[in-house]
């Protein structure tokens, strides 16, 4: 072969070897919403602004929490995991992409052959030797040229699962963060239906000894203290409860760090925490860039894009490079002198003819899976819209119900007061007394818990708009 011949063959096959069979990806066009259904913009903030954009430490401000977190992303054994499927996807991207190189492998062997002399060699005289041993050792060069992109799309599709799992990593980040988040704020509430528990336990102790002199007295029934030893059992019921239920929280929260069940450390009250003054969720748009999960599912349909590219191209012959370079000698001592020497080179071409349409099944197979993942796309993206909208929503009506329930507290508070001292001036009976203790119980629960979800709401946001992993 000349040298011109030479450089027009390699020309050709720089030129073959830049096509690829399959479509390009292009990002597809979800029809979005201008705003969230549910925000509200003020004029403080800007219609980009989202509360995602706040690393997750300034978002309540409280040490206890942070160090919490800190010791979950360390320790948490679900985002372990999650890095080392990072580091698995990694090394099969390394390995797909090793396919697109030449491959060259040290070959060794010894044959010995011995012939029958009354065989297919018909014509051989007698006596003659027909054994044949010998050994060859030797470097293997073997190179399949990628002129339909097959391999390119194969790397293509791997490099894009490799991606996909490390936002699936991201993903594993923003709800450990709201996880831990969410169970200490769980604690914290269970803390104060636990301090309102026992403060009611300690004004029943005290209701039923005033009650109890009273009938020694004469100015009261034993009815009267049969029904103040019920405020008393109800309360001390209800305690027993909530210290189950913050013994089995902080078991959860300790799973949650990566160690064993043990207490929990507490920083400062739950009504203490303050929340952020405002919360704004910016815009829909964002959604693409900044939640895991809608880049997971891209980085999974841009590898099933390609996975239809690798497809097509079996379609096409497979050119393939093969080269030999060794000794070969009957006598292992002779093998790496100058006659031993011997050079092999081959090249080939597969082109399918009939599969009993095999090829044609495996391009149907990877077209329906990737419109199966386009549908999930798109799904992932409403399925945030809807997060959001529902987080946005849930906390501006559970922050006015809260408003509305101080309001009640309140008006129950004056209730157990006045009836107090109705009943102490002989002007009511007991039973309304138990009824207004009983009432401010309740609603002291009841606004202790929507405390708990107005800050719950605002986490919920956070991890909607994807906040924390960046």
């Amino acid at each position: 072969m000349t040298t011109k011949k030479f450089w027009i063959l390699t020309a050709l096959v720089i030129l073959l070897s830049a096509c690829k069979m399959g479509p390009n990806y292009k990002r597809p066009q979800i029809p979005l919403p201008s705003d969230f259904r549910g925000a509200t913009q003020t004029s403080a903030s800007k219609p980009e602004e989202s509360i995602a954009d706040r690393q997750w430490a300034d978002l309540f401000k409280d040490e206890t929490l942070t160090k919490l977190v800190n010791t979950a992303l360390e320790q948490n054994f679900d985002l372990r995991m999650a890095a080392e499927r990072v580091q698995q996807a990694r090394a099969q991207l390394g390995i797909t992409r090793a396919d697109l190189y030449p491959w060259l492998d040290l070959q060794a062997q010894f044959n010995a052959t011995r012939q029958s002399t009354i065989g297919s060699i018909r014509f051989a005289p007698p006596g003659a030797k027909l054994n044949v041993a010998y050994s060859q050792i030797g470097a293997l060069l073997s190179w399949e040229l990628d002129v339909w992109g097959r391999l390119r799309r194969l790397t293509e599709s791997a490099r894009a699962q490799y991606l996909a799992s490390e936002e699936a990593r991201r993903g594993v980040i923003v709800s450990l963060i709201s996880d831990v988040t969410t169970a200490y704020f769980q604690l914290l509430e269970l803390d104060l239906e636990l301090d309102i528990s026992r403060r009611t336990r300690d004004i029943a102790e005290e209701s039923l000894r005033i009650v109890k002199l009273r009938r020694d007295r004469g100015a009261a029934s034993s009815l009267d203290v049969h029904q103040a030893e019920q405020l008393l059992y109800t309360a001390t019921a209800q305690i027993e409860a909530i210290e189950r239920s913050i013994a089995q929280t902080e078991n959860a929260l300790s799973l949650l760090l990566g160690s064993t069940p043990t207490a929990q450390p507490r920083g400062r009250k739950l009504n203490e925490i303050p929340l952020p003054p405002e919360i704004p969720a910016g815009l829909p748009s964002a959604l693409l860039e900044r939640r895991p999960d809608i880049r997971q599912a891209e980085q999974n349909l841009i590898a099933a894009n390609a996975l239809i590219g690798a497809a097509k191209a079996l379609y096409f012959p497979q050119i393939s490079l093969t080269g030999f370079a060794g000794g070969q000698s009957r006598a292992l001592t002779e093998i790496a002198t100058q006659p031993a020497r011997f050079l092999t080179f081959s090249s080939g071409a597969l082109l399918p003819i009939f599969r009993a349409g095999q090829i044609r099944n495996q391009v149907r197979l990877t077209e329906a899976q990737q419109r199966e993942l386009l549908l999930n796309y798109q799904r992932t993206i409403y399925n945030a819209l809807r997060e959001v909208s529902d987080s946005l929503v849930g906390y501006q009506r559970t922050r006015s119900q809260r408003q509305q329930q101080e309001e009640l507290v309140r008006a129950l508070s004056e209730s157990v007061r006045l009836s107090t001292l109705r009943y102490q001036g002989g002007l009511d009976s007991y039973l309304q007394v138990l009824d207004a203790q009983r009432n401010l119980f309740a609603g002291e629960l009841v606004l202790a818990q929507l405390s708990l979800l107005e800050r719950l709401s605002v986490v919920q946001l956070y991890r909607a708009l994807g906040g924390g992993w960046q």
